[in-house]
């Protein structure tokens, strides 16, 4: 049996974008004599569609999709995953399922079991667990059809109350099949490549699994869709980071094809950034940035990936220096800018600064010079960026990194401003990994940039080590807190000294209210800020 793996990039609740996508797909499997087609997890609505699903006409909409995909489905059938409407008359209104579509009609729904339910995932709002699968029989083969962590709980199995491969295998399928919504991180695609030849080697069948690409706000899809043979050898993989389609024959399942995971772990940020920047206009019809560009590393990082992703025409630097700004970083913004040929203006702030000290001296009066007048400079810079956004339509990106992001060292409602945190989930090191990572083959970003010690420049001879521990050492602690959650006398045990833990900790937890009002973030670890960590804002535990 011929067998085609449609890798798409769907956009949720555009239903007649992703119907046409699929059927184009459709015609393209049938016209170089594919038996069957193979699309991803929720690939009619998109994934997350959240709480869309609650909406009838929503669901009514993926019915019609499906029935107007069945149609193409003759001389060739499909597996496609849908939400469906649960009949049993108790649980939830929906299952998640996978429609087989044959014969121009909707043959079969086959529903999800294990449903997640942690950090990005909340299927149990909405889905109801499905315990009766059944194999699906097509073309003399019998079909172990799954969905997503359906098939992920190899030496697992005691943590879920029913394994739906153990009732399949008994049905005695030759092939399994897996559709799936696995959103990126950086460690994911060993992680799924590992899970998939458990899942091979243990079941002794063949193994073709179906991703998503493309990035759905801060939800970024790898893709690396593949195939495997029955000794877990990988036949095909998928290209990560696009859509792809490849045709797997069954009856030729030798290795053919090197793996084609991506070797670094920084490249693979690098083109997780760049697509989520791009699908994030893209879907919302936007087509122009905005940034303030400081000359310091992060913004310069926000500014190459912007361009690599939406063009250096449709990208946009402000350099809004105060009168504490270096006249090297100036003109290490001023060389960046000129090497992408990215359009930049210089507006200075002084002025501006200025009037504001002027209208609020007489209620200040002489008190000393402090964190007010810091975030004064840094909200005037937010309105003068917000002011050409609104005028010119370009959506401002907001460049704070992870690190900052974590410890509240940032200004709310003024360098936190922006309609999409594109290294919100980088730590400052990681930063610095991506720095170099762009200039490998030429200096893009100004060496300066990089080698220089980070400051906000608010005011004189100001550097972040002067409010925080060196970034080495805050970056651990803030990687084993937030990633690894381990607690304060973990963290003791480790080595981390006690008074540096205590102040890290207590900074994250109480500038939690700040994170509640920011920008979604591009997601690229296992916990990033934003819909998957999910923190009470008044707690005081580790605080």
């Amino acid at each position: 049996m011929k067998i085609a793996l449609a890798q798409l990039n769907y956009h949720v609740g555009n239903f007649e974008q992703n119907t046409n996508k699929i059927i184009q797909s459709i015609r393209k499997a049938k016209q170089s004599g594919c038996d069957l087609i193979v699309f991803s997890e929720l690939a009619i609505c998109g994934y997350p569609p959240r709480d869309f699903l609650e909406f009838a006409d929503f669901i009514d909409r993926c019915y019609q999709s499906a029935s107007e995909i069945a149609l193409e489905c003759h001389q060739i059938a499909a597996i496609l995953g849908m939400p469906v409407k649960n009949n049993l008359g108790k649980g939830k209104a929906l299952f998640n399922s996978a429609a087989f579509l044959c014969d121009g009609k909707i043959q079969s729904f086959h529903n999800k079991s294990l449903l997640p339910n942690y950090d990005i995932f909340d299927e149990y709002r909405y889905f109801e667990p499905d315990y009766n699968s059944q194999i699906l029989e097509y073309k003399g083969h019998r079909i172990a059809l799954t969905i997503c962590e359906d098939l992920w709980n190899i030496g697992e199995e005691q943590l879920y109350p029913y394994s739906p491969m153990e009732t399949l295998i008994v049905q005695q399928p030759d092939l399994m099949i897996n559709i799936a919504a696995s959103p990126f991180n950086v460690n994911q695609a060993e992680t799924r490549k590992q899970i998939l030849k458990k899942n091979v080697e243990k079941y002794r069948m063949p193994l073709f699994y179906v991703n998503h690409a493309g990035a759905q706000t801060e939800l970024i899809f790898d893709g690396g869709s593949m195939a495997l043979n029955a000794n877990g050898e990988i036949v095909s993989e998928l290209n990560y980071f696009e859509e792809d389609f490849r045709i797997v024959d069954t009856n030729n399942l030798l290795v053919s094809k090197t793996e084609a995971i991506i070797s670094s772990r920084t490249e693979r940020i690098h083109d997780a950034l760049v697509l989520g920047i791009k699908d994030y206009f893209s879907k919302l019809g936007f087509t122009k940035a905005i940034l303030g560009l400081s000359g310091g590393i992060d913004s310069a990082v926000v500014l190459v990936i912007a361009a690599r992703a939406l063009g250096c025409e449709n990208v946009k630097a402000l350099l809004l220096p105060s009168e504490f700004s270096s006249q090297h970083s100036i003109d290490d913004a001023v060389k960046l800018a000129e090497n992408l040929g990215v359009s930049y203006e210089i507006i200075k702030i002084e002025n501006v600064f200025a009037g504001f000290g002027e209208t609020l001296s007489p209620f200040f009066k002489d008190m000393p010079f402090d964190v007010t007048e810091e975030n004064l400079q840094a909200r005037i810079r937010a309105v003068l960026l917000m002011a050409f956004s609104n005028k010119f339509g370009n959506v401002l990106l907001n460049t704070s990194n992870k690190s900052e992001v974590a410890v509240g060292y940032g200004t709310l409602y003024g360098d936190m401003c922006g309609g999409l945190s594109v290294i919100g989930d980088l730590y400052k090191t990681q930063v610095y990994e991506l720095a170099h990572f762009i200039n490998k083959d030429a200096e893009i970003i100004p060496l300066n940039s990089i080698i220089k010690p980070p400051s906000a420049e608010l005011r004189p001879d100001q550097k972040d080590s002067d409010s925080l521990p060196e970034y080495e050492i805050l970056d651990a602690i803030l990687y084993n807190y937030i990633e690894l959650r381990k607690g304060p006398r973990e963290l003791l045990s480790m080595g981390f000294d006690e008074a540096v833990v205590s102040k890290t900790l207590r900074l994250v937890n109480m500038n939690e209210y700040k994170r509640h009002q920011t920008a979604p973030i591009l997601r690229i670890s296992s916990k990033a800020f934003g819909m998957g960590r999910r923190m009470p804002i008044v707690g005081k535990y580790l605080s």
